[in-house]
């Protein structure tokens, strides 16, 4: 696997070389086929029709809240010591999905934080991490993830393919993520079914909050489009509905909050208000 360069960005360079030092550690603690036997042993799982449904809907705009104590953006934002109860407060809020961050070094998240989650809330749960390897997948879906992240610039579009064969095959959907026009062009070409529009640049870490509707018109009308990063309070889900979002994931600024149920409530109130194009 060749490592990203130049226009996929330092930082996203820095991070995978990271992952990918760290998986031969991991898979000699637990071998793939330990976690295969985890995943067949799950007792609930959603469909991925279940997870599309969750996040498209007549009801407006979903809101997908995110567990994440660090960002490369913003540094430390939020110790949680108790990721489940903040889960449990977002679900509380009505939010359609949790998505738990478990890369250690630059976002301070764990597995455990995601098999907490897990326990705690019924919604569909995101693996939001760095996936490079098919291990990872396997990972995912043990730990208790109905959907894993993909992230387009960090793959080849052979590996993506495999990937997502991967992750269908330990019953999970993928969320798919693109940053430019080509991306989302080999995010279709191979199959992904849920695209997620980051307006995050891994380059420079700016937000361009009209990504999304630079990008809208290439986005296959049966595939779910979920707005990532830039998302302030309501009035930026307002937008994204505008520009043609079926959900929004929003972490930052969720886990500052004092209240993040209440949070999260008014961008869920704001979404149901907002009719997507």
């Amino acid at each position: 696997m060749t490592t990203p360069v130049g226009s996929r960005g330092r930082l996203l360079a820095e991070i995978l070389a990271s992952q990918r030092a760290e998986l031969p550690r991991r898979m000699a603690q637990v071998g793939i086929a330990s976690l295969r036997r985890r995943v067949e042993d799950r007792a609930m799982r959603l469909s991925g029709a279940q997870i599309i449904t969750s996040l498209r809907g007549p009801e407006g705009v979903r809101v997908i809240a995110e567990v994440k104590r660090n960002s490369p953006a913003r540094g430390a934002l939020a110790p949680i010591a108790d990721p489940a109860a903040l889960a449990a407060a977002y679900a509380a809020g009505g939010a359609a999905a949790i998505s738990v961050l478990t890369e250690p070094r630059f976002f301070g998240g764990t597995l455990d934080d995601l098999a907490a989650v897990r326990e705690r809330v019924g919604v569909p749960v995101l693996r939001k991490d760095f996936v490079v390897h098919p291990y990872q997948v396997v990972e995912a879906a043990a730990y208790g993830a109905d959907l894993v992240l993909l992230i387009v610039a960090a793959l080849e579009p052979r590996e993506l393919a495999g990937l997502l064969d991967e992750a269908a095959g330990c019953g999970l959907a993928a969320l798919v993520e693109v940053h430019s026009e080509a991306e989302l062009a080999v995010a279709v070409d191979a199959g992904a079914q849920i695209v997620g529009v980051n307006a995050r640049d891994l380059t420079t870490l700016a937000v361009d909050r009209d990504i999304l509707s630079r990008l809208a018109h290439a986005i296959p009308g049966d595939v779910v489009c979920v707005a990532e990063s830039g998302v302030r309070g309501p009035d930026d889900v307002r937008a994204y509905a505008a520009a043609g979002a079926d959900a929004v994931l929003v972490g930052s600024s969720l886990v500052v909050h004092e209240q993040p149920a209440d949070a999260v409530a008014a961008l869920v109130e704001a979404g149901r208000r907002a009719v997507p194009c």
